[in-house]
């Protein structure tokens, strides 16, 4: 096998090309095409989705993806996750980049616009083969690489959402010239204090009254620009992107301290204004991304640089024996990023692939401002991963592969800036020794998919593992956002991972059915621990590590009696047990609950040009979680009644889509148990109408 490696490098390096016609088509990169034929459960959502259902962030308006949760901070702020593991243990691809911000936050959202993505491939399961460390629980796959088909057009989104009052534009043009092309896109909106069933909300024992059923200071407005330029040639593919994003929001003014009842601020005097505490994100990224073609090979080079920029400001107020501080910026992160990754596949017959790669990182992430939680630190990673694909029949298909990762992290020491009286003499608390250390690991998989007929069937065994955070091994400070003192531990160990996935599907032009069972075995998982001591008038929260079981499913049913009526019901289960450590025996924190979704949709058919639009009701369930870590508190069960339409209008010029969204129409209180703000007593929002007005020209 490596001598065959051998002689592809080479054949590529001296490599002619081969013609491709110049025609629409999306710039699909070699990762995401391994992902199509990957024995891994996946999800291809497209724009479509996207607009019908439209949330105010990305990751809100993929919950609706069996598997897929949105852990939510207020109704603007929201992360990821699959199969209730998110943060470092998910891989955000952006075009062939790792999108790296300040992930490992529970207030940090993701600085990407929903709008510039033309298609996501979501992939369940242990994907470290190809994206290293942070993959243990999946990927998700972005590709914003539609590349043009006339020399110009464009599309203008204007859309509104009526539970925080949000209004908002976004507009995309492109063309091409030859074989150049270009895209521009811009999107901005604009949302105001979202609304929640209850008149008050609990903080510690605190009974806080809300004005209006406003969270309080939860405004804030976004700003999103792309730019493309590129050129597709017969055999070659290259272009440079920009994205550029700007977030201010401001933080539930009541959960952050208590001392905000003390506070001079106005909070009720609009319900638009950002007031203390809030934060602001600037996240700047530029990448290459090139593809060459020649016979049976393909070749992908993507190189990248980001700049992330996060501040958090509040009123100055001394805690302990910290003084007043001298102003309002409790915490700045300044983030660099350069990373490159490259892979090859070689078509050495008609059913033998070779793919292989190599990927370097580096990080630099510098710290500010009068609070702490994490440190200055370091990174440097470096991957090699070889997979091989074999059809054995024409159904049948085994997929393996190794890969091989090393890294390394320096954490900065960080003393008080103010003293603390210790044994009669004031002394600079050192809040985070120096750290340095290195990591390496082994990962592999093999599955096998089987196709025939309508029937589909997919195994994996899969290795993953992810290496400790800056956080996790150096934080010391209080974290007002999620109301805790969070500790790290400067020795744990990276954490590794075992999962089995199977994938059963059955289709045909009525009825498609799915289920996606999966066993997960974690040997060392790390996760902030709940103690019993509290440090500075909050609980402690300290870093371990433990055996966890999880376990669970995915499954979907999908039936159409007539071409315009469509029944639908999907569902999921997790279950996770801690095999070890102080909470042994106990679930783990933010596990999502069962749920159910079940729809009803009218399809508008014309007779030649297809779908036109559609109607649908649907209701979501979710059971009672009691299987929590305390203090956790049991979640109980909820649903809501949803409803969404949209219609597709088409003159000679430009086409029209309107959609509309009508969610929790019968506005109940309910809480989600991956939400941060259910801690202090938080529902989720009250009911929303969302619609959106699209112009394609």
């Amino acid at each position: 096998m490596f001598i065959t490696l051998l002689s592809v490098l080479l054949t590529v390096m001296d490599a002619d090309t081969v013609v491709h016609e110049l025609e629409e088509f999306t710039v699909v990169s070699q990762s995401r095409r391994n992902m199509q034929s990957s024995p891994l459960p996946q999800s291809h959502i497209d724009k479509s989705f996207l607009y019908t259902h439209f949330s105010s962030s990305l990751s809100g308006s993929l919950d609706a993806i069996a598997g897929v949760q949105a852990m939510s901070v207020g109704s603007s702020t929201s992360r990821p996750a699959i199969r209730g593991l998110g943060f470092n243990r998910l891989a955000v691809i952006h075009d062939g980049i790792r999108h790296e911000g300040q992930q490992w936050g529970n207030d940090h959202g993701l600085e990407i616009d929903q709008f510039a993505i033309d298609d996501i491939e979501v992939v369940k399961g242990p994907a470290a083969l190809f994206y290293g460390s942070d993959a243990v629980a999946g990927a998700l796959v972005l590709s914003s690489n539609r590349r043009p088909a006339r020399p110009f057009s464009g599309e203008a989104d204007m859309f509104f959402r009526s539970n925080n009052l949000l209004i908002g534009s976004s507009f995309r043009f492109e063309g091409m010239h030859k074989h150049f092309f270009w895209r521009l896109g811009a999107t901005y909106q604009d949302y105001a204090d979202y609304a929640v069933p209850t008149s008050s909300v609990q903080y510690y024992s605190y009974q806080i009254p809300l004005y209006k059923r406003r969270m309080r200071n939860t405004a804030g407005r976004e700003a999103d620009a792309a730019i493309t330029l590129g050129y597709a040639g017969y055999t070659f593919h290259t272009c440079i992107k920009l994205f550029e994003s700007f977030h201010k929001s401001g933080f539930f003014a009541n959960a952050h301290g208590l001392e905000v009842r003390l506070s001079d601020i106005d909070y009720d005097r609009s319900i638009r204004d950002i007031d203390l505490p809030h934060q602001w994100v600037n996240h700047l990224k530029v990448l290459s991304h090139s593809v060459w073609l020649r016979d049976d090979i393909t070749a992908e080079l993507n190189v990248s640089w980001q700049h992330n920029v996060r501040q958090e400001h509040t009123e100055p107020v001394s805690h302990g024996y910290m003084p007043t501080p001298p102003n309002t910026l409790e915490r700045k992160f300044i983030k660099h990023t350069v990373t490159a990754n490259s892979n090859v596949t070689y078509n050495v017959a008609e059913r033998h692939t070779l793919r292989f790669g190599a990927s370097a990182e580096m990080q630099n992430n510098s710290r500010g401002g009068w609070g702490f939680v994490i440190p200055d630190f370091k990174t440097y990673a470096a991957g090699l991963f070889a997979s091989e694909q074999f059809d054995v029949t024409e159904n049948m298909s085994l997929i393996g592969g190794v890969r091989y990762d090393f890294s390394h992290i320096d954490i900065s020491q960080y003393s008080d800036w103010y003293t603390t009286p210790i044994n009669g003499e004031d002394a600079h608390i050192v809040r985070s020794q120096p750290v340095s250390r290195n990591f390496n690991s082994f990962t592999w998989t093999i599955g096998m998919t089987y196709a025939k007929n309508d029937w589909m069937l997919k195994v994996n065994i899969g290795k993953a593992f992810r290496t400790p955070i800056a956080k996790e091994l150096g934080a010391d400070g209080i974290n007002y956002h999620v109301f805790r003192y969070e500790q790290g531990n400067p020795n744990l160990e990276p954490e590794k991972s075992y999962q089995a996935d199977i994938s059963v599907g059955y289709s045909n032009p009525k009825i498609k059915i799915a289920i996606d069972p999966y066993f997960n075995y974690f040997t060392n998982y790390i996760y902030l621990c709940p103690t019993s001591g509290y440090h500075e008038g909050l609980q402690l929260y300290a870093y371990s590590q433990s055996r966890v079981l999880r376990a669970g499913f995915e499954a979907s049913v999908e039936y159409k009696p007539w071409r315009f009526l469509a029944l639908t019901t999907q569902g999921e289960y997790l279950f996770a047990r801690q095999l070890s450590g102080d909470k042994k025996g106990y679930s783990l924190p933010f596990t999502p609950p069962w749920s159910i979704l079940a729809e009803v949709k009218y399809l508008f058919l014309l007779n030649k040009r297809g779908q036109e639009g559609e109607i649908g009701v649907n209701a979501r369930i979710t059971g009672r979680q009691r299987h929590i870590v305390p203090p956790e508190k049991i979640t109980p069960s909820w649903w809501t009644l949803n409803i969404n339409a949209a219609k597709n209008f088409e003159t000679n010029k430009i086409k029209i889509k309107l959609s509309i969204n009508a969610e929790n129409i019968l506005n109940k209180k309910y809480f989600n148990h991956t939400s941060f703000y259910r801690l202090i007593d938080v529902p989720e929002p009250g009911w929303n109408l969302s619609t959106m007005l699209r112009l394609q020209f």
